[in-house]
């Protein structure tokens, strides 16, 4: 077994996972295969935020024992954690291990000898105090913006969300360590995404005073990079500071995401989510009053249990009154163990659907009214593989090809039909 291919499911954090397996196993002298198709081993590194995530685990590794029966598979992650008993039972399956005991991955695979289906590592996921990340730097193929986890697990407990559970407690990756990878990247790319399971609560473990916008503060002061970009930020943790920092300095992206889940009192109350509509409409409206061409982005769930047709046209209506740019709409999915998965009343799949379908054209529209705002604007985009994104976290079609990876000032002339097009230097006559 001197081959491996990492296959990641789910989140930025995830990636960030798979990123430094990649790097341990590497450093054990494995070599990086083409595909799961020519690997001696596959890893699967598993999401299980919805049933369709962890329908797509257990397919994935279904078509590689079909395709490639010669594989051990090892599937590892947030469904790995939560269930093994169910992954360890499929066919090609050496291993299962748990995020608990992720970091131990590069030592498990090199053991001289597995049974087939004997090696079930999973523990206390609450005592897990190791930080395993590295830089994705070949996110969605662009090679153009590394994804760097800076903090993992999360303290909240969201009625409907199992990730604490599969996760663990939030922790930070150490502050000069950040600075040391950030510092390196720099030197390769012109843009970095800062990301984690919790973001906002970077540094505040056993009391610490230091916030997320002080990290972000000094990476600007001791690094080179062209721009940083923050992923997912909860609403309350976009503090004035933060705001402000993002909002003056041109070195950081113009780009508020902060998730939402339900703009109905009662059914926030009902996730146990920390905020109430208002709190939340405060947060946004001020980063549109400081940022009026930023990108304004939240996470909005459709049929949690319990909502009513006035609940849903709360939240709906609280949504098309704030300034979003784009919306990731998701349709409620029970989770086993979660306070959320054994309510009662449930709200029928087709109605879910209908309500996610609702929601998913509110934000087409208002996703189109802002990106025709744009056209005739100079945006600062940074080249992918295939066109640009803007700061303002827009796709843009280029007039001429471009290398990857550089920071241009581009104006727009058109719409395409999920972006921006920038005007052709060549008059048309």
């Amino acid at each position: 077994m001197s081959t491996y291919h990492v296959q990641n499911f789910g989140c930025r954090a995830s990636q960030a996972d798979g990123a430094a397996l990649e790097l341990a196993l590497s450093d054990r002298g494995l070599r990086p295969a083409q595909s799961a198709q020519h690997a001696g081993l596959v890893i699967l590194n598993s999401c299980t935020v919805t049933a369709s995530a962890d329908e797509d685990v257990r397919k994935a590794a279904h078509r590689v024992h079909r395709e490639n029966p010669q594989a051990r598979i090892l599937i590892t992650g947030c469904y790995a954690q939560r269930a093994p008993d169910e992954l360890a039972v499929l066919p090609g399956v050496y291993w299962v291990v748990g995020n608990s005991h992720k970091a131990q991955i590069p030592d498990i695979v090199t053991e001289s000898d597995a049974p087939y289906h004997g090696q079930v590592r999973i523990g206390d996921i609450f005592e897990q105090h190791d930080f395993l990340a590295a830089p994705v730097e070949d996110a969605a193929g662009d090679r153009s913006r590394p994804n760097l986890k800076v903090q993992d697990g999360c303290n909240n407990r969201c009625s409907f969300c199992i990730i604490p559970f599969v996760r663990g407690r939030s922790r930070s990756a150490p502050e000069d360590h950040i600075v040391a990878q950030v510092r390196g990247l720099a030197e390769r790319y012109r843009e970095v995404v800062l990301s984690g399971i919790n973001l906002g609560r970077w540094g505040r473990e056993n009391g610490g005073r230091k916030r997320l916008a002080d990290l972000v503060r000094r990476l600007l002061e001791e690094t080179e990079i062209g721009r940083l970009r923050l992923s997912s930020v909860e609403p309350m943790d976009w503090s004035d500071d933060l705001l402000e920092l993002v909002a003056t300095s041109p070195r950081v992206a113009k780009h508020v995401h902060a998730p939402l889940q339900s703009g109905s009192d009662t059914v926030l109350r009902r996730m146990h989510r920390k905020y109430r509509p208002r709190h939340y409409e405060d947060r946004i409206r001020r980063a549109r009053s400081s940022m009026p061409d930023a990108a304004i982005g939240a996470d909005v769930m459709t049929g949690f249990p319990g909502e009513t047709d006035a609940e849903f046209e709360e939240s709906r209506g609280f949504i098309e009154s704030l300034p979003f740019t784009y919306l990731h709409v998701f349709t409620y999915s029970e989770r086993p163990g979660t306070p959320a998965a054994s309510a009662v009343e449930r709200v029928p799949i087709a109605i879910r659907k209908e309500r996610n379908r609702i929601l998913r054209e509110l934000a087409a529209r208002k996703n189109l009214e802002f990106r025709r705002r744009m056209i005739g604007r100079s945006l600062s985009v940074v080249t992918l593989t295939e066109g640009a994104l803007s700061d303002n976290f827009l796709k843009v079609e280029l007039a001429a090809p471009h290398d990857p990876n550089q920071l241009l000032d581009v104006e727009i002339g058109a719409l395409t039909a999920t972006g921006l097009r920038q005007r052709s230097a060549l008059q048309v006559l």
